[in-house]
C-alpha cells in the first residue's frame, strides 16, 4: 500500500503537573531518552526506534492534560492541500513558521470539533540516535525500563465526534476502521487510521471539549506488555487495568497513569488494516468485551477518568 498524504502521529505535547516527577516516569520507567530541554522549559523525548527528534513533549503547567497532537504528512505540497481543504471546509486554520529550536519546519494547525487542537507538518529533525539504517543493529544501546519503541496514538473525548471523524476522513484522508454504535445509531467511539495499523487516533463522545484519556505507546511483544508490568508493580505505579486484551484493535495492553494523573498505554500486536476493508462494529451491549476481551467489562475509571 502506498500511504500519501498523512503518513502517521509525529508528536503529542503534555501538559504535567511537576516535570522532575514526569520524567522519572517517562524516562526511566517508559524508557525514552531525553532529547533537549529548551528555554520555555519544555522537555522533549523519544523512543529508541524512533527516526524523528522526538516524538512527546512536556510542558509544566497547573492542569494536566494535552495541548496538541501532530501528525506528519508527505510533502509540502501535501501540507498546503490540506490547509485549502480545512479552509474551504470553514476551519481556522494557523500557519506556523519554520522553528529550528524545536526542529520543526513550518506547520499548519487547527481546532477540530471536539475542541482538540493539531497540528500538520512535512519536515522535522532526525534523531541524533534514531534507528541505524547502514548494516542497521536492532538498537545503539539495549533498550531499558520499558522498552517502548515508538509513540504510536492517542484516544481523545469530545463532544463532537461526529464531526471530527468528518474532519478525517473527509479532509485528511483517514479510514474509519472499528466504531462502538448505540441502538439508536449513535457513534458512540470511532477508531481511524491513515496508515496500515488499527488505529492511529480514537474518539470517546463525551460531555466536554478536549479531553485526554491516553497517550499510547508501542512494545514488540506480548513478553514485553508482561516486563511493563512488573516494572508498574515494582516502582509501585499506578495502573488502570491490565495486562489484557482489546477485541477492538485486537491489541495486547496495560494502562497505567503518570505522576499527574495523564493516563499512558504500553500495547502490542493488533491487526492490519487495508483501505478495502469494511468498518467493524461494536454494539453497546458488547462494548465491555470490546474494550476489554478478557474481563468483558468496563470499570468506572476508565470510562469516566480523563485530563
Amino acid at each position: 500500500m502506498a500511504i500519501s498524504g498523512v503518513l502517521r502521529p509525529g508528536y503529542v505535547q503534555l501538559r504535567v503537573l511537576d516535570m522532575e516527577a514526569a520524567l522519572v516516569h517517562y524516562r526511566d520507567r517508559i524508557g525514552l531518552d531525553v532529547v533537549q530541554t529548551d528555554d520555555e522549559g519544555l522537555v522533549y523525548l523519544k523512543a529508541y526506534d524512533e527516526f524523528d527528534h522526538h516524538s512527546i513533549v512536556l510542558r509544566e503547567a497547573p492542569e494536566a492534560g494535552i495541548d496538541f497532537m501532530a501528525f506528519k504528512v508527505a510533502s509540502e505540497e501535501a501540507l498546503d492541500e490540506f490547509a485549502r481543504r480545512l479552509r474551504g471546509a470553514g476551519c481556522t486554520v494557523e500557519e506556523i513558521a519554520p522553528d529550528d529550536k524545536r526542529h520543526l519546519g513550518r506547520r499548519i494547525a487547527f481546532t477540530a470539533p471536539t475542541g482538540h487542537r493539531f497540528e500538520l507538518f512535512a519536515t522535522i529533525g532526525r534523531a541524533d540516535l534514531g534507528p541505524m539504517v547502514d548494516n542497521p543493529e536492532l538498537w545503539h544501546t539495549e533498550p531499558r525500563a520499558m522498552r517502548v519503541q515508538r509513540f504510536d496514538h492517542c484516544l481523545l473525548y469530545g463532544d463532537d465526534i461526529d464531526g471530527a471523524i468528518d474532519l478525517f476522513s473527509k479532509l485528511l484522508g483517514f479510514s474509519l476502521t472499528e466504531r462502538v454504535v448505540a441502538p439508536d445509531g449513535t457513534v458512540i467511539a470511532a477508531f481511524l487510521s491513515c496508515g496500515m495499523k488499527a488505529h492511529d487516533i480514537a474518539l470517546v463522545r463525551h460531555d466536554e471539549k478536549g479531553k485526554l484519556h491516553h497517550v499510547s505507546f508501542l512494545l514488540e511483544s506480548w513478553n514485553d506488555v508482561g516486563h511493563a508490568a512488573d516494572i508498574m508493580s515494582r516502582y509501585n505505579m499506578s495502573i488502570d487495568i491490565g495486562p489484557t486484551r482489546h477485541g477492538i484493535t485486537r491489541g495486547q495492553t496495560i494502562y497505567f497513569f503518570d505522576p499527574s494523573g495523564n493516563r499512558n498505554e504500553v500495547f502490542a500486536g493488533g491487526y492490519t488494516f487495508y483501505p478495502d476493508h469494511p468498518v467493524r462494529t461494536w454494539s453497546t451491549d458488547e462494548v465491555g468485551k470490546a474494550i476489554f476481551y478478557y474481563e468483558r467489562a468496563l470499570n468506572d475509571r476508565f470510562m469516566t477518568v480523563v485530563t
